[in-house]
């Protein structure tokens, strides 16, 4: 697996953790498929928190871009990043 600073690895965890954001954009800007975002995931985190994010994912469809409904079109929810 490719080294990653820890801005970058940071980013990819955040990413991870994003509802919106498919594992296919993460593999566009990283280079990380869906099996290596879970090994970093596996790695990089508690067990405790593996085992939620892992449960957390599993079978959501906009985690896919497959299965991610037209409507979702895009990365983040509007209200996610408020500007003042």
């Amino acid at each position: 697996m490719t080294t990653f600073t820890a801005e970058e690895q940071s980013r990819i965890i955040e990413m991870a953790w994003e509802d919106r954001t498919p594992f296919e954009a993460i593999e566009l800007q990283f280079g990380l498929n869906e099996s290596q975002v879970i090994k970093l995931m596996r790695n990089e985190m508690k067990n405790s928190s593996f085992k939620m994010w892992r449960k957390r994912v599993s079978g959501r469809s906009t985690k896919h871009l497959q299965l991610r409904s037209p409507d979702v079109s895009r990365a983040y929810c509007a209200t996610q990043y408020k500007h003042r």
